[in-house]
């Protein structure tokens, strides 16, 4: 069964609805709570997946996850500026603003990486 928690810090400068804002424009079904300094939560990523399909980002996307992968748990960070405007930019662990950090867990974490984020040719997805 896949497991996807969420947790994104909330910095003194920062409006908490606008970050909330950001977390739900990637993940509108999130179950978020907040203790004033960050959001905590789980979703499921299937808005993730069509955004990443629509912004033909999947060799990035399979990239990151591929990358982000030690046995059942695949991490990755993803800007919150950009998820803002509803959109997926990964980036790394550790930035100014801080990121949004997407842990996913799952059983056969290769098989469910490859229903997210298909292999590519030229640009196109390749079904098995």
């Amino acid at each position: 069964m896949v497991s996807v928690s969420i947790s994104c810090p909330v910095n003194p400068s920062e409006d908490p609805e606008k970050v909330k804002a950001a977390i739900l424009g990637i993940f509108p079904a999130a179950e978020l709570e907040s203790d004033g300094k960050r959001f905590v939560g789980s979703a499921d990523l299937d808005n993730f997946s069509r955004l990443i399909r629509r912004q033909a980002i999947l060799d990035s996307a399979r990239a990151a996850l591929f990358r982000g992968a030690r046995g059942r748990v695949a991490v990755v960070h993803l800007n919150k500026q950009v998820a803002s405007v509803g959109k997926v930019s990964f980036t790394e662990p550790r930035t100014v603003l801080g990121t949004l950090e997407v842990r996913i867990e799952d059983d056969d974490l290769e098989a469910l990486i490859n229903r997210i984020a298909p292999t590519t040719v030229d640009g196109r997805e390749v079904r098995a």
